[in-house]
């Protein structure tokens, strides 16, 4: 089958969503009201725990159930009990037991949910919350991850890297620590919850419908996963931090469920730091190991982690330090560290991110040492092939990324002496850094349907929390069916569409418009075969192969003259529409090492700026990662940056900085 012309890919486009969202009508989770059947709504306000370990030995209610308007307080001493079956096909981390709200007197965080008021009006609701008046039987917290043991390690080891490490000319031994980072999106996470008999329905900001809140919400309820339908059109902003069910979307649904009535529960933004995960605090020891002349020849990584002392969190933290650079020596252990906090989560970059920042401040030490530039020491030790698996890369752009980046930077104008460049008082420094992610993708199925008049609508169960989904599917459907832009209807965030994996991880478009490409090659042919098989049709006769479509008309590519157009075909034959589901099972990694590259350049001033951020991106495809041939941005974007700005603040003032996040009284 001829390849169709791109018209709308790649080609500049006005957001579908934009108008929505200036004009304030974009509905996210908390916006929902009675046009969409979420009416006589009622509030929920949760009350955290303010201890960090123990046990309740109270809950007095009767202040709160006094006020005017309040209609219950839902906690352990009252809540329903729920199944809570297990959900192997969630996001929730493994080993572990998900924290089961209102179920037992058990306190495991600071802030852990505790009770929730439930009233007629948010202030009332609000009120009630803090009339709840909860005693403890206090225990002390572990929450030092320096200081508490760590779960057994996972390794990773090629040659032998201690002896080489003890065996080397040039050896840099560093420590570093890595503060927690909160998500901290625009939009609070909220739910509307609504019970019609047995079947739940609910609004929820979430980053993944299907996987995240329907499947979850049906094991705690033990109730099927139909009997639960999840509404999410649009998300502000998520940075991984939807990726999951949190328990404030079960104690909304279970708040609904106990008073009958549709509830809505939005997070304070001083809950979202224990209610919602983060990415963790980390420790990471690293060795670094080279001859004089810049190569490489061995990395040792000792890295612990914070995660809950409920459920184990892990991250992909120590690839950087397996592939990014030629070596033949490495060894890695990674410890998770149970501590008495909410459990971390996925965030920009997961894992990529904080060994990049690692790796990279080391490598600009190393560059320093030996008073090589910091690209060129990079360069000296660019692998052929994958150090970690042998494989070739199916695109490892690192080198054109250095050159062009240098080349716009002005790279060339650098004095690599720290702590003498200055622009009047202030001192200058230059960094750069690069920038690695893994390229994945989950499966996702896709509805298409070609209507009698000329128009598509597209469905699928993925989330928009701000990259543009909105558009960028209907531009891959638009020229897959040959069909402009205009007459494609998108649609998604609603869990009875097909399913897809977490909107999360720069895979949505890897995965969800490779579904939405399959499904709409699927129409358009069968809309051809139907031309070709009809003797009332121009193109009858002729072969599939040779026929195109533009703008909703097919016709014989060496002949535009000759042709009509779906609409026309459909009424002839009198077919009220052509659909199919477009279905991709997921990336393969067997036969290439696949991920995205980048070089970070940053200048910075001590004193400071808004800066002024550049992206350049190299144009290509790389088919080996699936048939669109896409990588997504929105992960490697981030990595790189950390350190590229560490390692310029150490040119401008000669100071390594290795505790982050850099405070400017580091720096006096």
């Amino acid at each position: 089958m001829t390849l169709q012309p791109q018209t709308a890919v790649g080609t500049p486009q006005s957001r579908v969503d934009g108008r929505l969202k200036v004009t304030g009508r974009a509905p996210y989770a908390a916006d929902h009201g009675a046009e969409e059947g979420v009416d006589n709504v009622r509030y929920a306000v949760v009350v955290d725990s303010t201890v960090g370990l123990g046990r309740i030995t109270g809950v007095d209610t009767r202040a709160a159930l006094a006020q005017p308007g309040v209609l219950t307080v839902i906690h352990h001493g009252n809540s329903p009990r729920l199944p809570y079956v297990d959900n192997p096909g969630s996001n929730n981390p493994q080993p572990g037991t998900r924290l089961r709200v209102f179920q037992d007197d058990r306190v495991l965080f600071f802030g852990q949910p505790v009770a929730v008021a439930v009233a007629e009006t948010l202030e009332a609701a609000q009120h009630a919350a803090s009339l709840v008046e909860v005693t403890y039987a206090a225990e002390p917290p572990s929450t030092d991850l320096t200081q508490a043991p760590g779960d057994e390690p996972t390794r990773y080891a090629r040659g032998d890297a201690d002896t080489a490490w003890t065996q080397a000319p040039v050896r840099l031994d560093l420590n570093y620590r890595l503060a927690r980072n909160h998500h901290n999106p625009m939009e609070p996470h909220a739910t509307i919850a609504r019970w019609d008999g047995d079947n739940l329905k609910v609004w929820d900001k979430t980053q993944w419908v299907v996987g995240g809140t329907q499947t979850e919400l049906a094991a705690v309820f033990g109730i099927p996963q139909q009997s639960v339908r999840v509404i999410s059109p649009f998300v502000g902003g998520g940075f991984g931090s939807g990726l999951r069910a949190w328990p404030h979307t079960t104690i909304a649904a279970l708040a609904a469920r106990v008073t009958g009535l549709p509830v809505k529960l939005v997070l304070s933004r001083r809950q979202m730091y224990f209610g919602t995960g983060f990415r963790p605090a980390y420790t990471y020891a690293l060795k670094v190991a080279g001859d004089r002349r810049g190569q490489l020849t061995a990395m040792v990584h000792d890295v612990r982690a914070e995660t809950s002392s409920y459920e184990t969190f892990t991250e992909a933290v120590l690839v950087p330090g397996q592939m990014l650079y030629s070596m033949p020596h490495v060894r890695q252990a990674y410890s998770t560290v149970p501590l008495d906090v909410n459990t971390p989560i996925w965030m920009r970059g997961p894992g990529f991110a904080t060994g990049t920042q690692v790796i990279e401040c080391a490598m600009d030490e190393l560059a320093h040492e030996l008073g090589v530039d910091p690209i060129e020491l990079r360069l000296r030790n660019e692998p052929g092939k994958d150090p970690s698996t042998g494989l070739p890369f199916s695109t490892r752009r690192l080198r054109e990324c250095y050159q062009v980046g240098a080349r716009e930077f002005g790279w060339h104008r650098r004095n690599p002496k720290p702590g003498v460049t200055r622009d009047g008082d202030w001192l200058i420094g230059t960094g750069m850094a690069a920038a690695v992610y893994d390229t994945g993708g989950f499966p996702a199925q896709a509805h298409v349907r070609l209507n009698a008049d000329g128009t598509a609508l597209v469905q699928s169960a993925t989330s928009d929390m701000g990259p543009g989904t909105y558009t960028s599917m209907p531009q891959v459907a638009a020229d897959a069916l040959g069909l402009t832009m205009q007459t494609v209807d998108f649609r998604l965030g609603d869990s009875v569409m097909p399913p897809t994996g977490p909107h999360g991880g720069s895979t949505t478009m890897a995965s969800v418009g490779t579904a939405i490409q399959l499904g709409s090659d699927q129409v358009r042919r069968q809309a051809i075969t139907l031309a070709v098989n009809d003797p009332r049709s121009p193109l009858h006769g002729v072969r599939p192969e040779d026929v195109i479509v533009r703008n909703g008309r097919m016709h014989l590519k060496n002949d535009p003259t000759r042709g009509e157009t779906y609409q026309q075909l459909l009424t002839r034959n009198q077919r009220p529409h052509l659909e199919a589901i477009g279905t991709y099972t997921g990336a393969v990694h067997d036969r290439f090492s696949m991920s995205a590259y980048g070089a970070v350049f940053a200048e910075i001033a001590v004193d400071a700026d808004t800066p002024n951020l550049q992206a350049i991106y190299l144009n290509g495809n790389d088919p080996e990662t699936n048939p669109l041939g896409v990588k997504g941005l929105g992960e490697i974007t981030l990595v790189g940056v950390a350190p590229a700005i560490a390692n310029a603040v150490f040119h401008a003032t000669g100071r390594r900085i290795r505790d982050f996040p850099i405070a400017a009284e580091a720096l006096l």
